[in-house]
């Protein structure tokens, strides 16, 4: 190795090892923020659902849709944080925001009308007779996508996260 090869791999080793050098793994803020707002969002699905429907349903932790948007909480998370640590004016920042939009669009769009077309088809399926040869077919998942106040809702839940755990890590 010449000289020149050991002062770029010491640098690199350096600007990548920006977390304490005594962990085994190295600190994320914006993965940690993102990870975090996307339990936290699935986990308060399981009281948003209770205070809607009066009723404790554990799936919510594991499924998709309904309030609030964790997709949208975890895309904000990590725009929030990258924001943060390395402001604004970065190429990961942008391509931060322009994910979070996607994601947040599709969610609110695509999603959510393909959602209610599931359960268009699945009462039509209902409504068959016996004997029809898709009366029997498994109804589809109609809970996919989210409306747009489950969206704003999970992306205010992102950045809070964000901006907590800069605050307090």
């Amino acid at each position: 190795m010449s000289m020149d090869e050991v002062m770029t791999v010491a640098g690199a080793s350096s600007i990548a090892g920006s977390a304490d050098e005594s962990s085994i793994l190295p600190v994320n803020f914006p993965l940690i923020s993102a990870f975090l707002a996307f339990a936290l969002g699935q986990f308060l699905k399981l009281f948003t659902t209770w205070f809607k429907e009066k009723r404790w349903d554990s799936k919510r932790m594991l499924g998709s849709g309904g309030m609030p948007s964790s997709h949208s909480a975890t895309v904000t998370a990590l725009a929030a944080a990258i924001g943060i640590q390395e402001g604004t004016g970065g190429s990961a920042f942008a391509l931060a925001v322009v994910l979070a939009c996607i994601v947040m669009y599709d969610a609110s769009g695509v999603r959510l009308h393909a959602g209610r077309q599931a359960e268009l088809l699945n009462q039509i399926v209902c409504e068959l007779p016996p004997e029809h040869p898709v009366s029997s077919v498994k109804p589809l998942r109609d809970s996919l996508g989210h409306t747009p106040l489950q969206v704003v809702a999970g992306a205010i839940l992102g950045c809070t996260v964000a901006y907590i755990l800069n605050f307090y890590g």
